[in-house]
């Protein structure tokens, strides 16, 4: 399944939408839904509300991205996490690295 994406009216923020299982198996979904809107954006919100399942290759994803974006100065924002996604995100130091807003 194709993950979503939307660009703010101000064209700003850019807001990830991320689907039911975030994973290898969104490994090319995810990196079409930034690419070429990096470059002219402040923000980044990556929208888990329908994730359920995320894995390894999910986190690699995210620091991939945070580093196309600007490594420690990228302003990214994981959004709308379920306690057990949001516990898989801590127990990585995901807290350290992103702004993680449940």
């Amino acid at each position: 399944m194709a993950l979503k994406n939307e660009i703010s009216a101000d064209g700003n923020t850019l807001t990830v939408f991320i689907g039911i299982r975030f994973d290898i198996t969104t490994y090319s979904d995810f990196g079409e839904a930034y690419k070429g809107k990096i470059d002219t954006v402040s923000s980044i919100f990556i929208d888990m509300t329908d994730c359920i399942y995320v894995d390894s290759s999910a986190l690699g994803m995210l620091l991939i991205m945070r580093e196309r974006f600007g490594g420690d100065n990228a302003n990214i924002f994981i959004t709308n996490m379920s306690p057990n996604v949001t516990k898989i995100f801590l127990t990585a130091n995901f807290d350290k690295l992103f702004k993680i807003k449940s």
